[in-house]
């Protein structure tokens, strides 16, 4: 734990100067509900006041809107709007808040997401205001500076939020009685983050409360009163990281399929990190550091992902008969896809997106949704490479729906698209397996 001066690294006019945290709040952008809720219990875990931004609302796309030009990502618009919406809450005091916004490699604008905030903060009077920012490049390995085992807390909060969201959505479209689901849901968030955010465990007593917690949500969500039916059209959900996991920007794209009759298995954030962890080896064997430090290190902290991975998920062994995810993020999804994007010259979302639609139709999948911002450069390239994927994967419904601020006709074009995965599951040539307790 950090007891004195908290720290940070702040990316500034090209170069990194260290930043004091002491006294400020650490604000996460809602990319994620549970996942924004536990990087920020991990920040609390070793010192720094940290919270998520408020829920989105209209007020996050007026004030998104004045400092945007439209040619920007609407992912963009969004985390603007939400860090401006603290700027001008009537509390607002620069020295005691920081904004948290890592940045990324690749051609996805994400990575101008940092250096456009400093810009906008200074032009509204506030470059005081920290931006911390850690890479993709390195794996986020910035953050391994501020706690000898910050990386692994913050990988223990990650796993935990992809598994409570993993059994949320298989729950769900089942529950008798709407609500029960979403009940068990925050309730196992507030009490993991609670054992998360604690700065008095040791590492040891924290993986194990953990553990704990995940077994309490795994059995709340069992006790749930379902009708568990294999009538339900299972779609995967792919796309641009952020929309696809923030319900605001995608309109709550997933209770919509779910509304229409389907179930969902959506994409997670632990994909996103076995992809920066093979990109980053695959980066430093570029540049000749094959046999390095930092390739070991890199090695070693992927083994041990791995390692912790598997702890958490293994009490769901039942639970995800069916819905298990690739064990190797480049076996599994990056090496099918190679035919399609190659992921060493396709970087970032498209090749995952690409790569796991392939995953999901081995597993069964019914149909396939993309859901990216409006004039995203990953989902354009994925949009024009999905006829191929269907064509050769028994004609699998492939659809792209691109989100900003406009309405859209979700509604009709999920109907359609619904109707084509209800089709293709009477005709598919992969069968989908199932946990014991769903019925025929």
């Amino acid at each position: 734990m950090i007891s004195q001066t908290q720290t940070m690294t702040e990316p500034a006019a090209g170069r990194s100067r260290r930043v004091s945290l002491t006294g400020r709040t650490l604000w996460i952008p809602r990319m994620t509900y549970a996942g924004a809720r536990m990087m920020a219990a991990v920040f609390r875990s070793i010192g720094i006041d940290s919270a998520v931004t408020p829920e989105s609302d209209e007020q996050t796309l007026e004030l998104g809107g004045l400092y945007t030009s439209g040619e920007e990502c609407y992912p963009e618009k969004v985390t603007i709007g939400d860090f401006l919406r603290i700027i001008h809450a009537d509390d607002f005091d620069p020295d005691k808040t920081a904004f948290l916004m890592p940045t990324a490699e690749g051609p996805c604008r994400f990575g101008q997401y940092a250096p456009y905030l400093k810009q906008v903060l200074g032009e509204l009077g506030h470059d005081d205001v920290p931006v911390i920012s850690p890479t993709s490049k390195n794996s986020y390995d910035d953050f391994t500076a501020h706690a000898p085992d910050f990386m692994k807390r913050a990988w223990w909060g990650m796993v935990s939020a992809d598994l409570l969201v993993k059994m949320l959505l298989k729950t769900r479209p089942y529950e008798n009685t709407p609500g029960d689901a979403d009940e068990v849901f925050e309730n196992s968030l507030d009490a993991i983050e609670e054992v998360v955010s604690d700065p008095a465990l040791t590492g040891k007593q924290r993986l194990g409360k953990v553990l704990t917690a995940l077994v309490d949500m795994r059995d709340a969500f069992r006790a749930v009163p379902a009708t568990y039916t294999k009538d339900r059209p299972l779609i995967g959900v792919v796309g641009e990281i952020f929309c696809r996991l923030n319900t605001f920007s995608n309109r709550d794209a997933i209770r919509r399929i779910e509304a229409h009759g389907g179930e969902a298995w959506m994409s997670d954030v632990g994909e996103w990190v076995w992809y920066t962890n093979w990109s980053q080896k695959t980066i430093l064997k570029r540049e000749g550091k094959a046999f390095s430090r930092t390739m070991l290190a890199a090695i070693i902290k992927n083994h041990f992902q791995k390692k912790y991975e598997h702890k958490l998920y293994a009490p769901f062994a039942e639970d995800f008969v069916g819905y298990e995810e690739p064990h190797d993020v480049y076996k599994g999804v990056l090496e099918p896809g190679w035919p399609y994007l190659p992921a060493d010259g396709a970087l970032g979302e498209m090749a995952l997106s690409i790569g796991k639609s392939i995953y999901l139709y081995e597993k069964g999948a019914d149909g396939i949704i993309d859901i990216s911002p409006f004039s995203c450069m990953n989902g354009i390239v994925s949009e024009a490479v999905y006829h191929s994927v269907s064509r050769d994967h028994d004609g699998i419904p492939i659809r792209n729906f691109y989100f900003d601020a406009s309405t859209s006709n979700m509604e009709r074009d999920l109907d359609i698209f619904m109707e084509l995965a209800l089709s293709y599951c009477r005709r598919k040539k992969r069968p989908r397996r199932y946990p014991r307790w769903f019925n025929k």
